[in-house]
């Protein structure tokens, strides 16, 4: 039996399958970025290429929880946690 696409995690994807992925920016996720407009909508196409390319997973790394400072966490807990009050859950598309 094979997985949807929906289905499977992001390791599981195939390079064909890795192409079909969206890539969707949660609201304010570059509030901080500091350029221009242009400078954002070649960084995001830039994320997307690497997506695509399979160099995202090529040069990802395993993220040790312990090692990391409060203010690291603090930085970090709500993407990982996605708001547990409306049972958000992040999904490929």
């Amino acid at each position: 039996m094979t997985k949807d696409f929906k289905d499977k995690t992001f390791d599981e994807l195939t390079p064909e399958e890795l192409k079909e992925v969206k890539i969707v920016f949660a609201p304010g996720a570059f509030d901080q970025f500091e350029g221009t407009q242009e400078e954002l909508e070649e960084f995001m196409a830039e994320i997307q290429r690497m997506f695509v390319s399979g160099e995202v997973l090529e040069k990802s790394r395993p993220l040790d929880i312990d090692s990391l400072s409060d203010e690291e966490l603090e930085q970090l807990a709500p993407f990982l946690l996605g708001d547990l009050d409306n049972n958000e859950r992040r999904n490929l598309q």
